[in-house]
């Protein structure tokens, strides 16, 4: 399958380490030098999970090379929904009028947009689907305690848009070589490593340590199983792009594989921690460098936990 367009949207309001001194006390310098993070979005009091998502997917149509009207497929990725009854892929296939899609919403935490991508090339795969849509978009400031000094300065807002066809489509496409995820929730401190439970307490995150060992780990071992596959070496990977859940974790990852700072793709000391909009909000916002024949990685960790990750190639 190809990725065909892919956009983003992060709000205007851009919230400093600053700020944080007088919410919880933390130093902007403390907070870089444990996340990496210098600022992050945050949502305005209009925005939410849904609108954000209709702005990336509007973006994405300025470059899109048929009509929106062709979807058969519309998948939304997000832990931190606006509405849980009418999912976000029904608020887009509402917004855009788009009569004959399948509609559904997933959730594996920082993981999701990995999966549903897996579950578009199961769609395609059974000739159910031929064309179709991921809108990933995380509102972490609806759930946001910031107060919190464990995770109150982590979580940053935003959203992403891809567009995929069965078959090839444009001279620029994407091609998605191979998809793998897992489930984690057998290990560590799993359900209750990090966690959002809005009827007690939002997003937290009490077990930090264990979430970094789990993390480093198998967003290592991710890409590695996924060059193995398909008899490929980190050398011949042109750019990675990791979830950005924090500097540390990436520097750890990147230092594991070997590569130079050119080759990874790093958003969060602008963004922060956008859960599993993440790569796809760093994916549009580096698409442009890519050049014809460029193998990229992305890899991610979700709470919970569970793993992902795909290997894809510039046409």
């Amino acid at each position: 399958m190809f990725i065909n367009t892919v956009a983003h949207y992060l709000p205007e309001q851009i919230i400093p380490n600053s700020y944080f001194k007088a919410i919880n006390g933390l130093p902007e310098n403390w907070i870089f030098s444990r996340t990496g993070i210098v600022q992050r979005r945050k949502a305005l009091p209009h925005e939410n999970t849904n609108t954000m998502a209709i702005e990336s997917v509007r973006v994405a149509c300025e470059h899109l090379p048929y009509s929106i009207k062709d979807i058969d497929l519309i998948v939304g990725a997000t832990y931190s929904p606006y509405d849980t009854v009418a999912t976000l892929a029904h608020y887009i296939q509402h917004e855009f009028d788009i009569e004959n899609a399948q509609a559904l919403t997933i959730s594996s935490a920082c993981s999701s947009f990995i999966n549903a991508l897996e579950v578009v090339q199961g769609y395609f795969a059974l000739n159910k689907a031929t064309r179709a849509l991921i809108i990933a978009s995380e509102h972490n400031s609806a759930y946001n305690n910031e107060q919190d000094e464990q995770t109150g300065h982590l979580w940053g807002d935003g959203a992403a848009a891809v567009f995929i066809s069965k078959e090839q489509v444009t001279d620029s496409d994407f091609q998605v070589l191979d998809i793998l995820t897992k489930g984690l929730g057998n290990i560590g401190k799993s359900i209750n490593g990090v966690y959002l439970r809005p009827l007690n307490g939002g997003i937290q995150m009490p077990y930090g340590k264990d979430v970094f060992i789990y993390a480093s780990k198998y967003m290592i071992s991710i890409v590695e199983e996924l060059l193995r596959r398909n008899h490929l070496t980190i050398t011949e990977v042109d750019y990675v792009i990791p979830h950005q859940a924090n500097m540390r974790i990436i520097k750890f990852v990147q230092e594991s594989l070997k590569l130079p700072n050119e080759k990874m793709l790093i958003n969060i000391d602008r963004v922060g921690n956008t859960g599993c909009a993440s790569t796809p909000i760093a994916f549009s916002q580096n698409k442009d460098k890519f050049k014809t024949g460029d193998l990229i990685a992305i890899t991610v960790v979700g709470g919970g936990y569970s793993c992902g990750g795909a290997l894809m190639r510039k046409m």
